[in-house]
């Protein structure tokens, strides 16, 4: 795990709150009949005018600036002609590249009136992740973060996805540590004070196995529920300080 300075720090802040903002900014357009590629448009129009990149555009030959995960797509959406309907819930995940450093956050978004099992997957993925934020701190482990983060969930009769999670982050977009949704107390790499990483739990409706879907050109998948049933998910880029965690993707 890379330990920040007091100026990458900074730095962080900056790409954080710039990825936050971008978030906040699409999220508003999110409505009936919109097409996920107005929306990405939109948030990379929002991020370079913002002093920024996006750090999505040509990473392993992703094409697109932001992800667009509607209901049982898990991560990695792509946007294209897909247009939303009412009862959707899609996540939106920005991250923003700004004076060399990163920032990386998601949000669920609900399209119209969905339904009350989408809002309980969302309210799961959502505390989930504040679980795994709270129980983070310098000298603790990976471990204690999946372990919190899946007690939660599986409490509430849900499932972690558990190939994907998430990870250090700096000047590199997937730095070490892994951070995973689930594990044991005191188990996995230990987490250092000053060090980044992003806390990001995928919640699905069950326990089906994952599928994944081809980008043309890219070395990224699209990652779906085999099932077809919804999947929910959070992320916030957080640093590690003497009191725990401090979230760097707050909009301001």
């Amino acid at each position: 795990m890379n330990v920040r300075t007091a100026g990458e720090i900074k730095l962080m802040e900056q790409a954080g709150r710039l990825a936050a903002n971008a978030l906040v900014h699409t999220g508003k357009f999110v409505k009936a009949g919109i097409t996920t590629d107005e929306l990405d448009q939109i948030a990379n129009d929002y991020i370079l005018s913002h002093g920024g990149i996006s750090a999505c555009i040509g990473y392993q030959g992703y094409p697109k600036a932001i992800c667009t995960s509607v209901n049982e797509v898990i991560c990695h959406g792509l946007p294209g002609a897909q247009v939303l309907k009412d009862g959707d819930i899609i996540n939106i995940d920005v991250t923003a590249i700004k004076n060399g450093f990163h920032g990386d956050t998601s949000s669920m978004f609900f399209v119209g009136e969905v339904t009350d099992s989408a809002k309980k997957l969302c309210e799961c993925a959502f505390e989930a992740m504040h679980r795994g934020i709270k129980a983070i701190k310098a000298g603790g482990t990976t471990g204690d973060i999946g372990f919190a983060v899946e007690k939660y969930v599986t409490r509430k009769g849900l499932y972690v996805v558990r190939e994907i999670g998430g990870h250090g982050i700096g000047k590199g977009f997937h730095e070490d540590p892994f951070i995973p949704s689930f594990g044991k107390k005191g188990v996995g790499p230990f987490l250092k004070k000053w060090g980044t990483i992003t806390v990001e739990p995928m919640v699905n409706e069950t326990s089906a196995p994952i599928d994944e879907i081809e980008i043309p050109d890219s070395d990224i998948t699209i990652i779906v529920t085999s099932d077809g049933r919804l999947s929910a998910q959070y992320e916030h880029t957080v640093l590690i300080t003497d009191n725990g965690a401090e979230i760097l993707t707050l909009p301001s």
